[in-house]
């Protein structure tokens, strides 16, 4: 058997089930009820909690005979700390189930607070390394309902949370197959309240986790046909839902298109990722904006890996001259119209860390996925152009 034969072995799995459109919140008892819960714990961020969207679910569900409380104490990157107030939360008012509804902090510190609901090792034992994850008592992993209110993390179809170890200020990605939500309640409608310039960051983490996960090494086809599609989408609608926020076709594409990006990353995701994470760690930036920033500067990085497949998906994507070219000026053209920044100095970011970010990146879990070995050098490199903002 040759060795480009070989290279075709693979482990594949693909997600839940998805409840999607429009006035589908309106099932959110019977999913619950589904999967076992009496009595759920929805987990949120404060600002959403005071929200109509949050309150008028709590109160239907009440209606419906299904008492839920409350837990919205995470923060914007999600700490171990949250997420253990939130387990005792959980314990205090005897919850047997988690309904997760926000964006990625909202999504990530939910599904950790259903696995930690139910283990007696610290969450940090579980990083996604080698198998901690067979660490975990799996049995006592709380059911999850995931109610995603952004277009962009797709965590609603996550196997994985990132919490922020605030001991160490670095970014974990702690792992294990029951992250997985058993029901997706993806309803545009809820994302119709979302401003312009979150619309826009979010978007562009759908696009850059469809971009990654297409590039990265690794035979998985399923994957880069939803990658493609996913960027499809992405090009075609996300410009709309950050003009016309109530745009429910929009918005439902890009719903669409996020679910697609998580969905595809489990091929592998690379240097966007992993030096927006100790960038996120260290600045307390916002994810998907500081994706946005670096990704052209990654591009530019691995061109001579991906040059071709980029020239192929800048075809699918009827781009003029279909090229790397072609490809790098749309990216850098979608982020001057959405506002998106271009340098990393823009969004607070100095050169005083660089070095630290480069040896972080180095060793995120993300880092391996990359079409180009990433080693320190050459992470600062990619780091001091983003500063700078020169490509």
């Amino acid at each position: 058997m040759s060795d480009s034969i070989t290279s075709f072995k693979a482990n594949w799995s693909y997600p839940t089930q998805i409840l999607f459109g429009p006035g589908r919140i309106k099932t959110l008892a019977a999913a619950c009820r589904s999967l076992g819960m009496s009595n759920p714990l929805l987990v949120t961020d404060p600002g959403l909690a005071a929200l109509p969207m949050v309150t008028d679910a709590i109160a239907a569900n009440a209606a419906d005979d299904l008492p839920t409380g409350l837990f919205s104490d995470v923060k914007p990157n999600p700490i171990g700390k949250n997420v253990e107030d939130g387990v005792a939360a959980f314990k205090s008012g005897n919850h047997d189930g988690v309904i997760a509804w926000g964006g990625g902090s909202g999504l990530d510190a939910a599904k950790a607070i259903a696995f930690m609901a139910g283990q007696s090792l610290p969450i940090w034992d579980f990083e996604d390394v080698g198998d901690n994850w067979k660490r975990a008592d799996s049995e006592k992993i709380a059911p999850i309902v995931a109610v995603p209110t952004t277009a962009g993390t797709g965590s609603e179809v996550g196997r994985a949370s990132v919490i922020l170890d605030e001991a160490t200020h670095t970014k974990k990605v702690i792992f294990h197959p029951k992250f997985l939500p058993g029901v997706v309640i993806s309803d545009p409608e809820l994302t119709v309240g979302l401003p312009p310039h979150i619309t826009a960051a979010t978007g562009m983490d759908a696009l850059a986790h469809c971009l990654e996960a297409y590039c990265a090494p690794g035979y998985h086809p399923m994957a880069e046909g939803i990658a493609v599609e996913g960027m499809r989408l992405v090009k075609d609608w996300l410009p709309t839902a950050v003009a016309e926020g109530s745009n429910i076709e929009a918005r439902a594409h890009m719903l669409s298109a996020a679910s697609m990006g998580a969905t595809a990353f489990q091929k592998g995701l690379g240097a966007i990722h992993s030096l927006s994470h100790p960038i996120g760690a260290l600045y307390d930036t916002h994810h998907g904006l500081t994706n946005a920033v670096v990704m052209p500067y990654v591009l530019k990085f691995n061109r001579s890996a991906i040059e071709i497949k980029i020239a192929r998906l800048a075809a699918w994507l009827e781009l003029p001259d279909p090229s790397f070219d072609s490809f790098m000026a749309w990216v850098l053209k979608m982020r001057s119209d959405l506002s998106i920044p271009h340098a990393l100095s823009e969004i607070g970011v100095g050169t005083d860390r660089i070095d630290e970010i480069a040896e972080m990146a180095a060793v995120d879990p993300t880092a391996p996925g990359n079409p180009i070995p990433l080693e320190v050098p050459a992470l600062k490199k990619m780091l001091e152009s983003a500063i700078a903002g020169e490509l």
